[in-house]
């Protein structure tokens, strides 16, 4: 059993293939991409994830409160200049339904 969050993603970035999109992604997804971005962009600081939970993980404070961190590093991730046009991995994250972290 896992969560998953929403991601809804509305944009005008030419380097986004759609203007909007929905996808769903867990935290492990985020952990992943996070990794992905740091070996990606050396010359970009990229902020934390929230803390993993391991302890009453599926209670709505819980979920919440990593919801409100993980929509603070998505915003952060995708408002900076260098990632929005030199990202390989930042549009696809936030709009292919499919997205494999094993691909990248």
């Amino acid at each position: 059993m896992y969560t998953s969050y929403e991601i809804v993603c509305r944009t005008n970035i030419p380097a986004f293939k759609l203007k909007h999109s929905v996808v769903r992604r867990r935290y492990s997804d985020f952990e992943y991409f996070r990794d992905i971005l740091e070996r990606e962009s050396a010359r970009v600081t990229i902020p934390p994830l929230p803390g993993k939970v391991f302890t009453n993980r599926f209670s709505d404070d819980v979920i919440e409160h990593r919801r409100e961190g993980l929509q603070r590093f998505l915003q952060i991730v995708v408002g900076h200049p260098l990632l929005q046009t030199g990202s390989k991995v930042l549009a696809s994250f936030v709009q292919d339904p499919n997205w494999d972290r094993n691909a990248w």
